[in-house]
């Protein structure tokens, strides 16, 4: 493949050049493999178009709207495009939650004294606990306590009783439409189990039904799994508070015992760094051999670490995003990879026989063929599970070094990570007054959220996430960065102050004013709950203006996978103007296409738009930024 298609990158087009060099299987050729006629991005033309359905033994059946052709059930092409839809809206939604159950679990053994872990954020936990309406006196283990089981009952509501951590957190006119629309959700479990009962056959084939509960469920997605998620974690780790941090693949040194925790659960990462700090540990690494012991941060696991956390020569740098994988592991650099619930491989068997590292699975949704050795996290036993992980990368290490040729001379570059709602508050001097003043004054035109993965569809990785980000900061659009597309944006450097010098003159001048990059390091793909609390805050200090009404977006200039999909479902029913890129799997489905781009908003206020050029994809962004403008008079 062209350098074009294979990464933004310079140090993963290096790496893909030694990979192809070693003989091994790789995404890029794997991806090319799967085109048809010569063309990549070419597949069977129904499952892209969406209109294609395997789900009973009467199938796979393949629909034609414009003939009326439809499945042997009956079901139109408009209702199969939907409903797949929600049917990967349900694998994004119960894999956000996995997480968050995680996270409770670990706070209710945190506050209970079973872990190294301890409350590092007492007054987030009672503004928190405050704003869900929990009684706030009492020590932090008795107001945490009450948190956990405030969140424990609402996840357990039944889809039929409105949830109340939506209640407490949502903005009245959101809550009022939602309610208007009978898609203010219950419980997230119950939720689930709504919108997959009704994907079963001969069940419910409307696509508008099946939207509006794909809706339903993002909106209890969102608050009660993204939310909690994050600032129960932010509880326990802290806050993203701004700070340098080293990116790109040149953080791995081969001298070292290097440990890559990965996937998007950062408990036993952060346990390891921790030990890894004690002398005892650098000391056990220098007597095999290495210069030292570090964990490297790696995919959105190495997100949630980064933003809360700052670097030493332990917790040395940040690798990149999940389409990097690859090249980390063909590095020789890596002597254990722990991969937790998401965004491991399945073709990472094969890079461990080949470049010496151990490959352990931390958790139990995670499994490789052939591998048989794995530590299922268990809070009460994370010190002594990283210990357990730490001592394998240690007694790797010389067989790495003796077997392995490294590949070296990669760059390193820095970025400022650690952007939350209180810490752009504290940079602005405790309000958000300075912030709006700058947009009422059209220094910033508005706020794009850029919600993203990494694809290698019709471009390279994050070549076009880099494209569209570059276009929104040359308008003067100030970028919140979450999910890979975050870790894109560090590392093609936009997250660095001197990437004010690619910024319009408005959001320049407030970079240099603020000391902040054009591209702020918001999180992970997580993180979308906090910035949808974050609109409501804005919305809230300009007296309470309508969400739809601000001069804001969501962009995913690269959507991958299925959480990706609920994020923009959540985006629309949000009320916001969302930018998607690829073309989702709709396009032979002309009504669900048309309730999408057109219809919605008038129905939640959120607007779906698809463009696969990023100069026409800002255009549409900005064009409706300036409408929002001149509808608040600014």
């Amino acid at each position: 493949m062209e350098k074009e298609r294979i990464s933004h990158h310079e140090s993963v087009i290096i790496l893909y050049e030694k990979i192809k060099k070693d003989g091994m299987t790789n995404i890029w050729d794997r991806y090319e493999a799967q085109g048809m006629g010569g063309n990549p991005d070419q597949r069977c033309p129904f499952c892209m178009g969406g209109v294609r359905c395997d789900l009973c033994s009467n199938g796979p059946c393949r629909a034609d709207v414009e003939k009326d052709k439809r499945g042997v059930c009956g079901i139109t092409g408009d209702g199969m495009a939907m409903r797949m839809m929600l049917l990967r809206n349900v694998l994004g939604a119960s894999t956000y939650h996995y997480h968050t159950e995680q996270t409770l679990k670990t706070l209710r053994a945190t506050i209970n004294g079973q872990t190294p872990f301890e409350i590092s954020e007492p007054e987030k936990l009672r503004t928190f606990a405050g704003r869900l309406g929990l009684d706030t006196s009492g020590s932090d283990k008795d107001i945490a306590m009450r948190l956990y089981d405030f969140a424990k009952e609402d996840f357990n509501r039944p889809y039929s009783e409105p949830s109340k951590i939506v209640e407490a957190l949502a903005t009245k006119e959101r809550k009022d439409t939602w309610r208007k629309l009978d898609i203010f959700p219950g419980g997230i479990y119950g939720e689930m189990m709504l919108a997959t009962s009704s994907c079963l056959t001969n069940v419910d084939g409307y696509y508008v039904s099946l939207a509006l509960k794909a809706m339903r469920m993002s909106v209890a997605m969102a608050y009660q799994s993204q939310i909690v998620n994050e600032y129960c974690q932010d509880i326990i780790y802290g806050v993203p508070r701004p700070h340098r941090m080293r990116v790109d693949l040149g953080v791995l040194d081969p001298d070292y015992v290097n440990v890559l925790p990965n996937g998007h659960e950062p408990f036993l990462g952060f346990a390891m760094v921790q030990l890894a700090r004690r002398p005892e540990w650098q000391s056990n690494a220098k007597a095999a051999g290495a210069k030292g012991l570090r964990v490297i941060a790696n995919i959105e696991t190495g997100q949630e670490m980064i933003q809360r956390w700052e670097m030493d020569d332990v917790f040395y740098g940040f690798t990149g995003n999940w389409i990097m994988q690859e090249a980390v592991l063909a590095s020789g650099c890596v002597d254990l990879f722990a991969a937790d619930m998401n965004c491991s491989m399945p073709i990472d068997p094969m890079y461990a026989e080949k470049y010496k590292f151990k490959l352990i699975p931390v958790s139990e949704l995670v499994a490789f063929e052939g591998v048989n050795e794995r530590i299922n996290y268990v809070p009460q036993k994370a010190e002594q599970q990283a210990s357990e992980l730490l001592q394998m990368a240690v007694d790797n290490f010389k067989e790495r070094r003796a077997s392995v040729k490294p590949f070296t001379g990669l760059p390193v570059k820095e970025a400022v990570v650690g952007f939350s709602t209180e810490s752009i508050l504290n940079a602005l001097g405790g309000s958000l007054e300075p912030l709006l003043d700058a947009i009422k004054k059209g220094t910033l035109r508005g706020v794009a959220g850029l919600v993203s993965c990494t694809s290698l569809r019709d471009n390279g990785q994050d070549v076009h996430s880099v494209r569209v980000a570059r276009e929104l900061i040359k308008r003067d659009i100030l970028v919140l960065a979450m999910g890979c597309g975050n870790g894109a944006m560090q590392v093609a450097g936009l997250c660095s102050p001197e990437a004010k010098d690619l910024a319009g003159p408005g959001l320049k001048g407030i970079c240099e004013a603020l000391k902040i990059p054009p591209v702020l390091s918001y999180g992970t793909c997580t993180d979308t709950g906090r910035l949808a609390d974050l609109l409501a805050a804005v919305s809230h200090a300009l007296g309470d203006v309508a969400i739809t009404d601000l001069p804001v977006a969501a962009v995913a200039p690269e959507y991958m996978e299925q959480k990706a999909t609920i994020d923009a479902i959540f985006a629309l029913a949000l009320g916001l103007y969302t930018y998607v890129n690829p073309v989702p799997p709709v396009t032979k489905a002309p009504n669900l296409v048309k309730l999408l781009l057109e219809d919605c908003k008038g129905v939640t206020g959120g607007q779906l738009n698809v463009e696969t050029d990023a100069v026409k994809a800002v255009d549409g962004i900005l064009a409706h930024i300036e409408v929002k403008r001149k509808k608040l008079g600014i």
